[in-house]
């Protein structure tokens, strides 16, 4: 596991850029946290990175918003408003995961089980002020090791 402190949320935008920089075709990233912790903040950033220029909000609504404006699609899930696991066959999950686009997934934790064997998983939590951020982020698979010690040498 690796743990960065964000000070404040330019902070925790500035990582999200830094990550969707080195995201690749077919890489997943996992996001837990609690309400406001900062999870769309971060796909604000990571879609930053990534060059999308549209709009980036919380897909809480539609479940899945797809962005394919940067240099690769981005696949933002936000499964907060489903229920069971077979509703992610409903929004189909697993053609929106790998493939030829990023998928970051909100609300990963309630799912755990369905997420990819290989995966980036980032946990948000509150720091010591109001706007720090401390993010653990969890590697699963060799890629994604190699991706957050590129990010911890870079932020």
């Amino acid at each position: 596991m690796f743990a960065i402190t964000m000070e404040n949320p330019a902070a925790t935008a500035a990582f999200g850029r830094a990550l969707g920089r080195r995201l690749a075709a077919g890489d997943v990233v996992c996001l837990a946290g609690d309400l406001g912790a900062g999870k769309t903040l971060l796909v604000q950033g990571i879609a930053a990175g990534l060059g999308v220029t549209e709009e980036v909000t919380s897909p809480t609504f539609t479940i899945l918003q797809v962005y394919d404006s940067g240099r690769l699609p981005l696949n933002h899930f936000d499964l907060y408003r489903l229920e069971t696991p077979a509703e992610l066959e409903d929004v189909g999950f697993a053609e929106y995961t790998g493939g030829d686009a990023a998928a970051v997934i909100e609300w990963a934790d309630k799912f755990a089980a369905a997420m990819p064997d290989e995966r980036l998983w980032i946990e948000i939590k509150g720091g010591a002020g109001p706007s720090e951020r401390l993010l653990a982020l969890t590697p699963a698979g060799e890629r994604y090791r190699r991706l957050c010690e590129e990010l911890m040498a870079a932020c």
